[in-house]
């Protein structure tokens, strides 16, 4: 079975904490696991995975990039509204990336969605903004579909993004919360913008 259908089930996912794309149970206990030592693709500042600047969009070039991966098409959300993209999955059938075109026919983003894949200063989704060292400073708040989100800059590599949720944050939604109900923001997606 595959898992595109949490992209459609949770279109506002990053809205809240409760309907999360990373939610995996530890296989033992039935906890859910936040973090994960398994890394299926690793975001750099210049690639995802074997996904380059270079790199057309389409289901053959994609999947070419990411040897072992699907493509599927999907319909989910991104800052400012919702459109179609790119899925890929691994061999298991669990999303990990979302990939979105460019007007140039080259992918213009693309979007880790799982705690499986590893950032450029070894971030991972389910991390806190605690864990990771984010900065304040790098960060901006959401806007429309990622409302009350902080958007932040990867320590060192202008072209990553890191999305955190703020769980239980009430606003005001139009500025950053304070450092404290930052501390335990929970990573959601990881954002990688080809470098022009």
């Amino acid at each position: 079975m595959r898992f595109s259908a949490v992209a459609t089930a949770c279109l506002f996912a990053l809205i809240g904490a409760a309907c999360s794309p990373t939610a995996d149970l530890d296989g033992t206990s039935g906890r859910l696991v936040r973090t994960s030592d398994l890394t299926l693709v690793h975001i750099t500042e210049d690639s995802v995975g074997g996904i380059t600047p270079a790199t057309a969009y389409g289901s053959k070039s994609i999947e070419s990039a990411l040897p072992g991966f699907t493509t599927e098409g999907i319909q989910t959300a991104v800052e400012n509204n919702t459109e179609w993209a790119l899925a890929a999955f691994n061999s298991d059938g669990f999303q990990v990336l979302q990939v979105f075109k460019g007007d140039n026919g080259k992918i213009r983003t693309v979007h880790g969605v799982t705690h499986h894949l590893q950032g450029p200063n070894g971030e991972r989704i389910g991390m806190t903004f605690s864990e990771v060292g984010t900065a304040r400073s790098d960060c901006r708040v959401g806007k429309n579909l990622w409302r009350g989100m902080a958007i932040c800059k990867s320590r060192g590599h202008q072209n990553v993004q890191l999305v955190y949720a703020i769980p239980g944050y009430q606003g005001p939604f139009d500025q950053l919360p304070p450092s404290k109900d930052l501390f335990d923001a929970q990573m959601q997606r990881i954002l990688w913008t080809p470098k022009s």
